[in-house]
């Protein structure tokens, strides 16, 4: 078997730093010149010099190396290696990487390059990032296909988000891919989302190319990024063939990719060539009877639910009479009325679809994630997809203050029980329990950022509700009690390491490792530390950093309950009756901490109007008014008001303690005391 590529000036035989292997391991590490993928025999290498062909053991062909993903891997038993092939002109890749390490960026290069959009064609950037959302806080929420092709070979690319809540839409698709591309900062190095999608990625079996981004970054240091990966390999517990991984430099923002970081291309063609040597073509059933994972669903107004997976065996074709098999052995069946795949960026209708490919069905409309579109007479589920246990759980709840459908369109408990029900059916890693009263809800989720994506797009939707602050969901294993621990790394100038060091050391955590980083003097901190004490956090320590810090998380396992803690020193302001704010109530408030409200606002008995410079509670007047006399100043008293504290929601969520609420409403975002509970402040 032989398989043609072009390989041009950009190929260097010189790629990783050898240096950094250790003896332990075997000779297929230890070796200083890669080798290409053990499942192709040959290879015709075009170059400026005439076409040559070699086999595997002549030392010519070291031009890339790979993480190989032997055949054999996956599939143990004898009956199935005869059953499968490999299908060489698709590649499912998945870009995964830590959040703002570019792999969006990169995704956009690899688009344009392979001219997906026409030359006139007016382009946003950021292109995957479509949700409002996800375009306004600049970061990937939901994973997105598109397709492109290279060379007669069509790479379906997957997008994934970059932030620890959000794992659950990793783990998905890594069901429909055979190979990553693990995107790494060239100064930051791996970090812990990083460490996360690697370990899931390392445990299908899948092969990993390591993109080492940003590589034109003055303080870049691509040496250290690659021997920081290769243990990060090795503690994930790596075969061999995984940890002689290939390396890619990049710079996705100026579309340039090459195989030594000092030599890169005009385009992203080293890393194209990549994808076809490293990533193997999915091994597929072409002849058994049809399966289909649904990793993921979509709503269309016109065609209803949209499922997308990729097809595993058979050939799947419109209007074919389909079974639906559930892990549990419950079928049901239905009919597909339209099938489209992926072509560049957009849907394109298909009469069918072989094994192998990524696709989009419509016609089944109430088929759920995890399910197996299946050979009507012939159909057998395929393994369910598992994800990681939720560790943070919200109360949800009507609202129940005096300003209620003054806003929203949804306010009863039946809306809000409709809605938090329906997105169980896309986020697998989000559950929902009826609470101890009928219009409360407990909804757990992988963080705080997880659930405060579902609020604010509940409040976009025209609902309003009130929720309660988060909490860390325990358990109990041998009597006894056990409570998630998180990696927190914290990326600090080296002025503000003491603050965040005592803050960190409050709040229960352990430092285990402290580094510089590059020559921009920026210390990086890592530490374990409860779940329990990430809660406010983030506002604590950009404080005490004046607005420098950076915090990442993710989570670690469980382990002992830690005690009390506090995440919270200061009280609240509360307002003492309802009405509308006044310039001369809010000059002699400001004197007793921080406002939230302006002159000319509305609040009720009960609303936080502000942070108390003091432990415990302070009621106040806000509404209060200046009384009318007949004495005739010379001058007006001119009322000097600070600047009111903007919070957003997230803000909200993060500060709110036991006996507080966040009202939510599509305008406003409120808080308020809890009155169902009568805790009194001081």
């Amino acid at each position: 078997m032989e398989m043609a590529v072009g390989i041009h000036n950009y190929v260097t035989p010189t790629l990783i730093n050898p240096n950094h292997r250790t003896s332990s391991f075997s000779s297929s590490i230890l070796r200083t010149q890669p080798s290409l993928p053990r499942t192709l025999s040959s290879y015709s290498f075009s170059t400026k010099s005439p076409s040559f062909s070699h086999s595997r053991r002549n030392p010519l062909h070291n031009f890339i190396k790979c993480s190989v993903s032997e055949a054999e891997a996956i599939d143990t038993s004898t009956e199935q290696k005869v059953a499968l092939v490999r299908r060489n002109d698709i590649r499912n890749i998945a870009i995964v990487a830590h959040v703002d390490h570019g792999k969006t960026t990169l995704v956009d290069a690899m688009l344009k390059q392979a001219k997906v959009f026409r030359d006139n064609q007016v382009v946003e950037e950021r292109i995957m990032d479509s949700n409002d959302l996800e375009r306004e806080r600049g970061i990937t929420i939901l994973s997105k296909n598109t397709s492109i092709t290279y060379k007669d070979t069509k790479m379906n690319i997957i997008d994934t988000p970059g932030h620890s809540d959000f794992g659950g839409e990793v783990e998905r698709v890594l069901n429909m891919v055979e190979g990553i591309l693990l995107v790494v900062d060239s100064v930051e190095g791996p970090m812990p989302q990083t460490r996360f999608v690697l370990k899931k990625a390392l445990e299908f079996g899948h092969a990993v190319v390591v993109v080492v981004n940003k590589i034109d970054r003055p303080s870049a240091r691509p040496e250290f990024v690659i021997n920081s990966t290769f243990e990060l390999f090795i503690e994930l517990n790596a075969s061999d063939e995984q940890c002689d991984f290939q390396a890619v430099y990049a710079s996705g923002i100026k579309g340039m990719a090459g195989l030594s970081p000092d030599n890169l291309a005009d385009d992203l063609g080293p890393l194209f060539e990549t994808i076809i040597r490293c990533i193997p073509g999915p091994r597929i059933k072409k002849d058994g009877a049809l399966q289909m994972l649904v990793t993921s669903t979509e709503y269309d107004e016109h065609k209803g639910r949209i499922a997308i997976g990729r097809v595993h065996a058979g050939v799947l074709s419109r209007g074919m009479d389909v079974r639906i098999c559930t892990p549990d052995d419950a079928c049901r069946f239905g009919k597909v009325s339209e099938l489209f795949v992926f072509e560049k960026f957009y849907r394109a209708p298909a009469e069918s679809v072989e094994a192998g490919d990524i696709c989009a069905v419509c016609g089944v409309g109430d088929v759920q994630i995890g399910e197996t579109i299946a050979d009507k007479n012939d159909g057998k589920a395929l393994p369910a997809i598992r994800v990681e246990e939720p560790t943070v759980k919200m109360a949800f709840s009507i609202n129940t203050s005096p300003f209620v459908g003054r806003e929203g369109k949804y306010v009863t408990s039946r809306n809000l029980r409709d809605r938090l029900y329906r997105e169980l059916e896309r986020n697998l890693a989000m559950k929902v329990e009826d609470g101890e009263t009928a219009d409360t809800f407990l909804v757990s989720g992988r963080g705080t950022l997880h659930l405060t994506i579902l609020i604010e797009n509940m409040r976009r939707e025209n609902y309003e509700f009130m929720v309660g602050p988060p909490k860390v969901i325990s358990k109990k294993v041998d009597d006894k009690l056990l409570e998630p621990y998180e990696i927190a790394t914290v990326e600090v100038p080296e002025e503000h390491v003491g603050p965040v060091v005592e803050l960190l050391g409050k709040r229960r955590g352990q430092m285990f490792d402290m580094q510089g980083l590059g020559s921009e003097g920026t210390t990086l901190l890592k530490y374990k530390i409860p779940t329990r004490g990430l809660l406010g956090l983030r506002n604590a320590i950009l404080t005490a950093s004046r607005g420098t810090a950076i915090l990442n998380t993710i989570f670690d396992s469980y382990g002992p309950w830690c005690g009390d803690m506090s995440t919270r020193d200061l009280g609240s302001l509360v307002a003492f009756e309802d009405g509308t704010t006044t310039s001369y109530a809010l000059a002699s408030s400001q004197e007793r901490g921080q406002l939230f409200v302006r002159p000319g606002v509305e609040v009720y008995k009960g609303m936080i109007v502000g942070i108390h410079q003091r432990p415990g509670d302070l009621s106040l007047n806000v509404c209060k008014k200046k009384a009318a006399t007949n004495v005739r100043s010379n001058k007006e008293v001119s009322v000097v008001l600070d600047t009111p504290m903007d919070y957003s929601l997230d803000d909200c969520i993060e500060y709110i303690q036991e006996d507080e609420l966040v009202e939510v409403t599509p305008k406003s975002v409120r808080m308020c005391k809890n009155a169902k509970m009568n805790k009194k402040g001081r």
